[in-house]
C-alpha cells in the first residue's frame, strides 16, 4: 500500500460517519442549551459585529470585534464555498445544499461555545494577547498533553500543508485564465503575503477587515447578476433543494443518482468544513477581540457562520443550480466556474479566477494568523520569524505541486484538531451556559457581571 492509500484510508474513517456525529452532535447540544440562541437573538447577532467598533485599534492587547469577525470570516469565506459547495452538489446532489444549511444552523452553536470559551482563557505571550484552543484546553481543561497535540495539529494543518493548497489553487486558476506560470504567481503571492503578516496582529487586522467586505461585494455582484438574469429559476431551485434533500431521484428525475443518504452525508460534511464550526481554527481571533463581555464576541461568531453558509455557499448552490450545470458531471472548482460561464460567457471563467485570488488569499492569511498562535503556545516568540520564512517556502512550493497528497494530509490534521477541541468543548459545556446565563441576567441589565472586563 502507497502513502496516498494510507492517507485515505486514515481519512476515511476520521471524516467517516462518527466525525461528523460527534460534530453536529456538539452543535446540537449546545443549541438547544443554549436555547436556540442563533434563533431567538437573531436581532443582536446582526447588530453586535458592528458595535462598539469606532476608534478601537489593532495592537498587542488585540483588535476590534469586526476585525476578528473578519479574520474569521476570511478563513470561512474561502475555496470552501467555491470548490466545497460544487463537490457536495456533484457528490450529494442539490438536496446537500439542504444540509449544508442544517449543519450552519447547528454549527452556530458551536462556535458561539468556541467564541465564549477563547474570550474567557487568553495569554500574553512576550507582551502580545493570544489565544485559541490550546490555551482553552490547557488552562479550561487541565491538559498540557490535549493542548500541544492540537497545536503541532494546527501548526501542521494550517500554516503548512493548508496554505500549501490555497495557494495551489490560486496559482491553478489563475495560470488556466491568465496563462501566469504557476511559480510566478506563487512568488507573487510570498511576497503579497509576507508584507502582511511581517507587520503582525495590526497589519493583518487591517488586512483582512479591508479585503474581506471587497470581495465579498465583488463575488455577491456576480452571483446576483446570474440570479437577476435568471429570477425565474430562483424558486423552483430553492424548492428542489429541498425536495431533493429527501427524495433526490423525484427531485433531480435520477439523473445523478444519489440517494438521501449522500445528501445528508456530503452536505453536512462540506458545510461544516465551509462554517469551520468545531474546527477550532476561528477561536484564536475570537479570542483577541476587544469586547466588554465573552458573549458579545459569541453573537459575532454566530454571524460569521451565517454569512459563511446561509450567504455565501447558498449563492454558490443558487448559480450552480440555476444554470443547470449540476447534471455535466464537472467537479469541484470546475463546476462552479462553468455555472458562472454559463451565467456570464467568457466573463464568468476570469470572475472565478480574480473571485478565487482574494478568497484564498484571505484565507492563507488567516490560517497563518491562527498557527501563529499555536507557534506562540509551543515555543513562544522567539521563532516566529523563522515560521514566516517556512510559510513563505510553502506558499511558493505549493503552486508547482500536485496539491491531492497535501490535501489528504491537510484533511488528516484537520481531523486530529477536532477531537481535541471538542473534548474541550464538552468538556467546558456548563461555563459556556455560565457565560450567557451572566451576559442575559446581569451584563445586560447593567448589574455587576462575572465575565464583565
Amino acid at each position: 500500500m502507497d502513502l496516498m492509500s494510507i492517507i485515505q484510508s486514515i481519512n476515511s474513517v476520521l471524516w467517516g460517519p462518527i466525525m461528523l456525529v460527534l460534530l453536529l452532535g456538539t452543535g446540537v447540544l449546545f443549541t438547544i442549551k443554549l436555547r436556540f440562541i442563533q434563533i431567538r437573538r437573531i436581532k443582536d447577532v446582526l447588530k453586535e459585529p458592528f458595535k462598539g467598533n469606532k476608534g478601537v485599534q489593532a495592537d498587542e492587547e488585540g483588535m476590534s470585534s469586526f476585525q476578528a469577525l473578519a479574520t474569521a470570516i476570511a478563513a470561512q469565506v474561502g475555496t470552501g464555498n467555491l470548490a466545497g459547495v460544487a463537490t457536495a452538489i456533484a457528490a450529494g446532489g442539490p438536496g446537500a445544499v439542504f444540509w449544508m444549511w442544517i449543519s450552519g444552523l447547528f454549527g452556530m452553536g458551536t462556535i458561539f461555545a468556541e467564541a465564549v470559551i477563547s474570550q474567557v482563557h487568553t495569554e500574553k505571550v512576550n507582551g502580545q494577547v493570544t489565544g485559541g484552543p490550546a490555551y482553552y484546553i490547557k488552562k479550561g481543561l487541565g491538559s498540557n498533553f490535549l493542548a500541544a497535540f492540537f497545536a503541532v495539529a494546527i501548526v501542521l494543518a494550517l500554516g503548512f500543508m493548508g496554505n500549501m493548497v490555497q495557494s495551489n489553487s490560486i496559482a491553478q486558476a489563475i495560470n488556466g485564465v491568465f496563462e501566469i506560470s504557476t511559480l510566478s504567481v506563487g512568488v507573487l503571492i510570498a511576497v503579497i503575503v509576507g508584507l502582511i503578516i511581517i507587520g503582525g496582529i495590526k497589519r493583518i487586522a487591517v488586512f483582512t477587515s479591508n479585503i474581506v467586505p471587497v470581495m465579498a461585494i465583488f463575488y455577491f455582484i456576480g452571483s446576483i447578476a446570474i440570479l437577476f438574469l435568471n429570477y425565474e429559476q430562483i424558486i423552483p431551485a430553492f424548492q428542489m433543494i429541498i425536495h431533493a434533500a429527501f427524495d433526490p431521484v423525484a427531485a433531480t428525475g435520477g439523473v445523478i443518482g444519489v440517494s438521501v443518504k449522500e445528501a445528508f452525508r456530503y452536505g453536512i460534511a462540506r458545510g461544516l468544513f465551509s462554517n469551520e464550526a468545531g474546527m477550532g481554527s476561528t477561536p484564536h481571533a475570537h479570542a483577541v477581540a476587544k469586547v466588554k463581555h465573552p458573549a458579545q464576541q459569541g453573537l459575532v461568531g454566530i454571524f460569521g457562520v451565517l454569512f459563511d453558509t446561509g450567504i455565501a455557499c447558498t449563492m454558490t448552490a443558487l448559480v450552480i443550480i440555476i444554470t443547470g450545470v449540476y447534471e455535466t458531471g464537472l467537479y469541484g472548482i470546475e463546476l462552479t466556474q462553468q455555472g458562472f460561464v454559463e451565467g456570464l460567457g467568457s466573463f464568468g471563467g476570469y470572475f472565478i479566477a480574480i473571485s478565487m485570488f482574494f478568497f484564498a488569499l484571505s484565507t492563507i492569511i488567516s490560517w497563518y494568523f491562527f498557527a501563529e498562535a499555536n507557534v506562540r503556545y509551543l515555543l513562544g516568540s522567539r521563532f516566529i520569524r523563522v515560521f514566516q520564512v517556512m510559510v513563505l517556502i510553502c506558499i511558493v512550493y505549493g503552486t508547482t505541486m500536485d496539491a491531492e497528497i497535501v490535501w489528504e494530509l491537510a484533511d488528516t490534521f484537520n481531523g486530529l484538531m477536532i477531537i481535541p477541541n471538542l473534548i474541550a468543548l464538552v468538556g467546558m459545556f456548563s461555563l459556556v451556559i455560565k457565560i450567557l446565563n451572566d451576559y442575559e441576567n446581569k451584563f445586560e441589565k447593567d448589574e455587576p457581571s462575572e465575565f464583565e472586563k
